[in-house]
Parts: C-alpha cells; structure tokens; sequence
C-alpha cells in the first residue's frame, strides 16, 4: 500500500513510520520535515501536498495541534486556533484527499479519550477530538468508492511521559497497541469506527 503518514515527525509517526515501511511504501509528511512538508491549517498546503503524492492507498493523520493551559487564560483566538488545527486539519485532509485516494482506501484520524474522559488543561483537545469523531461517523456513510474514514482514540502515550502528571490515574496507551489500533483501521473492514486503545 502506499501509505500518507501526516504528522510523521512527532512520536506517533515516527513509530508508525518504523512499523509500517518495511511492508508498505510510506510517505512521511510534516510541517518542517519529512518527504513532503505541509500545514494541515492551511487547505492550499494539503492540496499542494495531494498534488504531489498524487494517487494514493491510505493516510494515518497523527498530527493535530490544540490549546493545552488552564480554562481561564484561554483566549477565543487560542481556541478557534486548536479547532483550526486539530478539527479543520484533519477535516480539510479528508474533504481534499477523497479526489485522490483510490477506491477502497481508507482515512484514519486521531483523536484521544479527551473526548469522554477531559481533564484539566484539555478542554481544546476535547472539543476538537468530540467532532473529529462525529465527522468521522458522518463522512463513512457519504464517501464513495468503497473508500473507509476511521478514528484512532488513545490516552496518554507511553512515550510521551511529560503528559503523564494531566492524566492521573490513566494507564499509558502503549505503542503496539496504537500500531495495532492502526493496523486495525487500515486493514480491517470497519469505517465510521472510533477505535479505542
């Protein structure tokens, strides 16, 4: 398969690039490195990035940016900023990749149990994860061509420790599980599923 990974700098990708190149053909995308550089907050630069990838089999999104700080201090700029990123981004990647994926692909987001487990500091996270998932449901029942659209929904990962004093009391999504919540969505045959790990 010819894979899209967006967001194949950041710890996720990284893994999921280690675990799915030796049997796929995998084109790292992120916003300062990799293959092919692009900003999911801006639709020109997806529909550059489409252009040049061209035809396609799947895209795993890992990346999606959102306002991480107390309620308080958060400003309406900071949070439409966090929906821009990780809601429209990956929206934006989905309404533009559909003319190009091939039929019988498949779509994979991230979102996070931020969605229904918030914690302090989240509320961005799990405003833009909540409607992640619900496009996700909403685009499986329109896409065309057999293509599949799924969400990936993990807590904390194990290899981001820093993220560990937010989420008390929660057991660190491991990163088998994430590759195999992945490999589930890409080759399975769910579509409108939020996998949760």
């Amino acid at each position: 398969m010819k894979i899209i990974i967006v967001g194949a700098s950041g710890t996720m990708g990284k893994y999921l690039t280690g675990a799915f190149e030796k049997e796929h053909q995998i084109i790292k995308v992120s916003k300062t490195g990799g293959d092919i550089q692009a900003d999911i907050t801006s639709a020109a630069s997806i529909e550059n990035m489409f252009r040049q990838v061209g035809s396609f089999d799947a895209l795993i999104c890992t990346a999606g940016p959102t306002y991480v700080g107390p309620w308080g201090k958060v400003t309406p700029a900071e949070f439409s900023k966090g929906l821009e990123g990780k809601l429209m981004g990956q929206v934006n990647l989905v309404l533009i990749g559909q003319h190009y994926i091939n039929p019988g692909g498949v779509f994979t987001l991230i979102t996070g149990a931020l969605t229904h487990e918030p914690q302090r500091n989240f509320a961005n996270a799990s405003a833009a994860n909540g409607a992640v998932e619900s496009f996700v449901r909403a685009a499986a029942i329109e896409l065309k061509n057999g293509v599949r659209i799924n969400a990936i929904s993990p807590t904390v990962i194990e290899d981001s420790p820093h993220y560990f004093p937010y989420f008390p009391g929660e057991m660190p999504t491991t990163m088998k599980a994430l590759e195999f919540g992945f490999r589930k969505s890409l080759f399975g045959a769910g579509t409108g599923q939020v996998i949760k790990l």
